[in-house]
């Protein structure tokens, strides 16, 4: 009986850890909505300022602003997007996977990290990678504010010249069970590939003052989309480890009551056996 009882209190356990994997499954997919509107909302407008100012890059004059310079590159800053919590899948190890081998491919020393979420930082501090920024519980409350002040900072480093190149590196929502690293430049701003002779756009007003105006914003609205993208694929990724762990803890929960329910058999078959022998043996 007491293999009987330790069996009890292990499918109890798993049931109460079920209840909780389903109850995280239930809220990561509320929020999953809310993060999958919003960037749907952002993205197409994302993706247009990308391709008409890496066009405008490639035509404009770089001395007309700092952002259109291109150096060469020795000080790299990676702006690394991981999740806060854990308990969803392979999310935050996929990232820092493609991270660890950016940073591989670059001289030691050269590469500087900017990490958003605390599991990002962890990692950089374990793997002894320079940190000149951390950002936590920022997925809390994700506002435009936050984006403004990490790509403000970002600007007037690069301006500064104390750093050469700004990559960001997150995940990217593809659907709820797909999600993809990626790593793309966001400073110098790109350029696009031109074929033929390239011709500069008609401005108006002045190239400065719209230069001025644009690629900062395009820098923000980068570092906005890719938090976008993050958050709603780390709710994709917890809704379906959460889902799978709930059907693996059923699959556990079936198979240790039907154990339990032939041990308990066995046992009340042997009883029987040994009351049937004992009246035998005073018959």
């Amino acid at each position: 009986m007491a293999k009987t009882h330790d069996l009890k209190r292990r499918i109890r356990s798993i049931k109460n850890t079920m209840q909780v994997t389903k109850a995280m499954k239930m809220v990561s997919s509320a929020r999953l909505r809310r993060a999958q509107e919003r960037i749907l909302a952002a993205r197409p407008s994302a993706i247009a300022t990308r391709r008409v100012l890496s066009s405008l890059a490639a035509r404009a004059n770089p001395e007309l602003h700092p952002l259109l310079v291109q150096r060469p590159i020795h000080r790299v800053e990676i702006v690394l997007i991981t999740s806060d919590r854990g308990l969803c899948g392979s999310f935050n190890a996929n990232i820092l996977k493609a991270g660890v081998q950016f940073i591989a491919e670059r001289p030691r020393g050269e590469t500087s990290v900017l990490t958003i979420g605390r599991r990002g930082r962890d990692a950089a501090r374990r793997r002894k990678v320079r940190i000149t920024s951390e950002w936590i519980d920022v997925f809390r409350n994700l506002e435009f504010a936050t984006a403004s002040t990490i790509a403000d900072d970002l600007i007037a480093r690069y301006t500064n010249e104390e750093i050469d190149a700004v990559f960001i590196a997150y995940n990217e929502f593809k659907n709820i069970a797909t999600q993809r690293p990626v790593i793309e430049q966001v400073l110098p701003i790109p350029r696009e590939s031109l074929e033929g002779p390239a011709q500069d756009y008609i401005y108006e007003p002045d190239p400065a003052t719209l230069l001025e105006a644009f690629l900062p914003a395009y820098v923000r609205i980068e570092i906005w989309r890719a938090l976008l993208e993050s958050a709603a694929a780390e709710h994709a990724a917890r809704m379906t480890a959460m889902d799978s762990a709930t059907k693996n803890a059923k699959e556990l929960t079936d198979a240790l009551t039907l154990h339990m329910n032939r041990v308990r058999q066995a046992s009340i078959t042997t009883e029987i056996i040994e009351v049937v022998s004992g009246a035998e043996a005073l018959g």
